[in-house]
Protein backbone atom coordinates (compact mmCIF):
# COMPACT_ATOMS: atom_id res chain seq x y z
CA UNK A 1 0.00 0.00 0.00
CA UNK A 2 3.12 2.57 0.81
CA UNK A 3 4.25 1.67 -2.52
CA UNK A 4 1.01 2.49 -3.97
CA UNK A 5 0.85 5.89 -2.37
CA UNK A 6 4.31 6.56 -3.21
CA UNK A 7 3.95 6.03 -7.45
CA UNK A 8 0.82 8.40 -7.12
CA UNK A 9 2.56 10.84 -5.25
CA UNK A 10 5.68 10.54 -7.76
CA UNK A 11 3.84 10.80 -10.21
CA UNK A 12 1.79 13.67 -9.34
CA UNK A 13 4.83 15.78 -8.54
CA UNK A 14 6.65 14.77 -12.45
CA UNK A 15 3.41 15.63 -14.10
CA UNK A 16 4.05 17.65 -16.98
CA UNK A 17 3.09 21.50 -17.09
CA UNK A 18 1.29 21.66 -19.75
CA UNK A 19 -1.22 19.38 -18.34
CA UNK A 20 -1.86 22.04 -15.76
CA UNK A 21 -1.87 24.92 -17.86
CA UNK A 22 -4.43 23.21 -20.11
CA UNK A 23 -6.23 22.36 -17.30
CA UNK A 24 -6.00 25.83 -15.43
CA UNK A 25 -7.13 27.44 -18.86
CA UNK A 26 -10.11 24.98 -19.62
CA UNK A 27 -11.55 25.98 -15.70
CA UNK A 28 -10.99 29.79 -16.63
CA UNK A 29 -13.17 29.51 -19.18
CA UNK A 30 -15.38 27.20 -18.62
CA UNK A 31 -16.06 28.34 -15.13
CA UNK A 32 -17.26 32.01 -16.90
CA UNK A 33 -13.74 33.90 -16.14
CA UNK A 34 -13.15 34.25 -19.87
CA UNK A 35 -16.22 36.37 -20.20
CA UNK A 36 -18.76 35.38 -23.27
CA UNK A 37 -17.11 31.90 -25.23
CA UNK A 38 -17.42 32.09 -28.78
CA UNK A 39 -17.54 28.21 -28.88
CA UNK A 40 -20.02 25.69 -27.26
CA UNK A 41 -19.08 23.51 -23.78
CA UNK A 42 -17.91 20.35 -26.21
CA UNK A 43 -15.76 22.20 -28.54
CA UNK A 44 -13.73 23.23 -25.57
CA UNK A 45 -13.55 19.63 -24.33
CA UNK A 46 -11.99 18.90 -27.69
CA UNK A 47 -9.71 21.82 -27.57
CA UNK A 48 -9.12 20.39 -24.05
CA UNK A 49 -8.09 17.13 -25.47
CA UNK A 50 -6.12 18.66 -28.37
CA UNK A 51 -4.55 20.88 -25.66
CA UNK A 52 -3.14 17.64 -24.18
CA UNK A 53 -1.81 16.44 -26.93
CA UNK A 54 -0.07 19.35 -28.04
CA UNK A 55 1.65 19.30 -24.76
CA UNK A 56 3.60 16.55 -25.68
CA UNK A 57 4.95 17.04 -28.76
CA UNK A 58 8.70 17.62 -28.26
CA UNK A 59 9.25 20.99 -28.89
CA UNK A 60 6.34 22.62 -26.57
CA UNK A 61 7.34 23.71 -23.25
CA UNK A 62 4.00 24.78 -22.49
CA UNK A 63 0.33 24.56 -23.81
CA UNK A 64 -2.32 26.92 -23.33
CA UNK A 65 -6.15 26.76 -24.82
CA UNK A 66 -7.18 30.49 -26.45
CA UNK A 67 -10.33 31.55 -26.16
CA UNK A 68 -11.24 32.03 -29.76
CA UNK A 69 -10.50 27.99 -30.32
CA UNK A 70 -6.64 27.53 -31.34
CA UNK A 71 -3.44 26.38 -29.47
CA UNK A 72 -1.07 28.69 -27.60
CA UNK A 73 2.34 26.91 -26.87
CA UNK A 74 5.75 28.77 -25.49
CA UNK A 75 8.34 26.65 -27.34
CA UNK A 76 11.22 24.87 -25.61
CA UNK A 77 12.97 25.65 -29.21
CA UNK A 78 12.35 29.00 -30.79
CA UNK A 79 13.99 28.48 -34.18
CA UNK A 80 12.79 28.66 -37.72
CA UNK A 81 13.40 24.81 -37.78
CA UNK A 82 11.89 23.47 -34.64
CA UNK A 83 8.81 25.54 -34.97
CA UNK A 84 8.16 24.45 -38.27
CA UNK A 85 8.71 20.65 -37.37
CA UNK A 86 6.12 21.28 -34.13
CA UNK A 87 3.82 23.18 -36.61
CA UNK A 88 3.77 20.53 -38.77
CA UNK A 89 3.38 17.68 -36.78
CA UNK A 90 0.54 19.84 -35.28
CA UNK A 91 -0.86 20.46 -38.50
CA UNK A 92 -1.02 16.70 -39.73
CA UNK A 93 -2.54 15.32 -36.55
CA UNK A 94 -5.17 18.43 -36.53
CA UNK A 95 -5.85 19.91 -39.96
CA UNK A 96 -8.48 22.29 -39.66
CA UNK A 97 -6.53 23.59 -36.08
CA UNK A 98 -4.77 26.48 -35.27
CA UNK A 99 -1.50 26.58 -33.66
CA UNK A 100 -0.29 29.79 -31.86
CA UNK A 101 3.59 29.84 -30.83
CA UNK A 102 3.60 32.70 -28.00
CA UNK A 103 6.43 35.52 -29.17
CA UNK A 104 9.05 36.97 -26.04
CA UNK A 105 7.18 39.89 -26.26
CA UNK A 106 3.94 37.98 -25.79
CA UNK A 107 5.29 36.44 -22.95
CA UNK A 108 6.26 39.30 -21.39
CA UNK A 109 3.16 41.09 -21.53
CA UNK A 110 0.86 38.51 -20.97
CA UNK A 111 2.04 37.18 -17.40
CA UNK A 112 -1.26 36.19 -16.39
CA UNK A 113 -3.58 33.11 -17.21
CA UNK A 114 -6.13 35.68 -18.44
CA UNK A 115 -4.15 37.86 -20.63
CA UNK A 116 -2.26 34.52 -22.12
CA UNK A 117 -6.64 32.97 -22.66
CA UNK A 118 -7.90 36.30 -24.80
CA UNK A 119 -4.67 35.98 -26.64
CA UNK A 120 -6.25 35.69 -30.66
CA UNK A 121 -4.93 32.90 -32.87
CA UNK A 122 -6.00 34.50 -36.09
CA UNK A 123 -2.27 36.40 -36.00
CA UNK A 124 -1.52 32.47 -36.80
CA UNK A 125 -1.66 30.84 -40.18
CA UNK A 126 -4.31 28.25 -39.53
CA UNK A 127 -3.13 24.54 -40.77
CA UNK A 128 -5.90 24.78 -43.25
CA UNK A 129 -4.25 27.68 -44.99
CA UNK A 130 -1.10 25.76 -44.47
CA UNK A 131 -2.68 22.69 -45.58
CA UNK A 132 -4.21 24.51 -48.67
CA UNK A 133 -7.45 23.03 -47.48
CA UNK A 134 -8.74 26.49 -46.72
CA UNK A 135 -11.24 27.84 -49.08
Amino acid sequence: MNRLAFMLLFASLISPAYADNCGKSREYLLGGLGGDLTLSSAEYDNLFKRCLATGTMSNVKDAYMLKDGGIAVVPKQDTIAATAATLSQFCEAYPRATLHFLTKQERARDKSLADIIRISSTSSTSCQKIRGLAE
